[in-house]
């Protein structure tokens, strides 16, 4: 329970450093990529990732690949999701969708479904529908669209925790040490996308920014590293 409390803390850190990025004129991209590093080091610190024997053609490259991609820029939608719909409704929409590897557990993993299970997944998809900002309020058009972010939050965080479920039935290649392959993928293609921006004169680097992203990557990996240790703690 302890665990869960701290991610919880975590991921609320981070979503108030979203939400204070469009008030202090920080390039999200920026903070995201930088993020990443600081999640490359702590991983290897923490974790020490073994490379001995890894064995690439047995382990999962194409789900390393889509975590690879979806990780940074679902970063990005959820930073757009706590600018227009808040914090609170945002993490609403992150917690709830752990309702989708729940039903992935089921029709993918083969695990059966008890009746509390579906009655909380019910009960989670009615929650999102009440946390849904349906009324318009300031910000016009934005504002009645934000729904979509919500949405989009919900499923693809439940995604991306079933690609790393998937990752851990892979014995080929220890979870640890996926994660820290994740974590490198997900630095070259925000660094990639940082890049592009750059080029094409819609941003400038900063060097700011890095410790900025560095700090962001602090709490991020503080909400990935205890919800890991209660997801253990409760298995």
């Amino acid at each position: 329970m302890l665990y869960v409390l701290l991610s919880i803390c975590c991921s609320v850190i981070v979503s108030i450093m979203l939400k204070l990025a469009k008030r202090y004129h920080v390039d999200v991209l920026q903070a995201i990529t930088w993020n990443y590093s600081t999640a490359i080091l702590l991983t290897w610190v923490i974790f020490k990732p073994h490379f001995a024997n890894l064995n690439l053609q047995a382990a999962p490259v194409y789900n390393f690949a889509a975590l690879g991609i979806l990780l940074p820029i679902l970063f990005v939608i959820l930073a757009t999701s706590v600018r227009l719909t808040g914090i609170v409704r945002t993490d609403i929409a992150q917690r709830l969708s752990l309702f989708i590897p729940i039903l992935a557990a089921g029709f993918i993993f083969g695990e059966v479904l008890s009746p509390l299970k579906l009655a909380g997944i019910a009960i989670g998809f009615a929650a999102i529908i009440c946390s849904i900002p349906w009324q318009k309020g300031r910000g016009g058009k934005a504002t009645s669209g934000s729904w979509f972010y919500l949405l989009i939050v919900f499923i693809g965080m439940g995604v991306i925790d079933v690609l790393f479920k998937q990752l851990a039935t892979f014995k080929a290649v220890p979870y640890t040490t996926s994660l820290f392959l994740v974590f490198v993928l997900a630095f070259i293609c925000s660094l990639i996308l940082l890049i592009i921006k750059i080029a094409r004169g819609k941003t400038k680097f900063s060097f700011p920014h890095i410790l900025i992203g560095w700090a962001l990557g602090i709490a991020n990996f503080g909400n990935i590293l205890f919800y890991l240790k209660g997801h253990r703690g409760s298995g």
